[in-house]
């Protein structure tokens, strides 16, 4: 479980670098849009992109802390 974390913190730390950098390319959302309305833009996208990998890392530095479950 150990290896399992870190490797899905690797790739979560990753994804969110490469989704924040092309988030940066894309045009700004308008405020006020739903969520459901921003999922339709490349911008919005990309950030529930960024949201899931931090999530990812998240998840994987808990697995890597505690292994067992404690």
């Amino acid at each position: 479980m150990r290896n399992l974390g870190g490797g899905l913190l690797v790739l979560g730390i990753l994804g969110f670098l490469y989704s924040s950098s092309r988030l940066s390319e894309t045009a700004p959302l308008d405020p006020g849009l739903s969520m459901s309305d921003s999922l339709d833009r490349p911008a919005g996208r990309w950030e529930m992109a960024r949201y899931a990998c931090a999530a990812a890392a998240g998840f994987g530095l808990l697995m890597a802390m505690f292994p067992k479950g404690r």
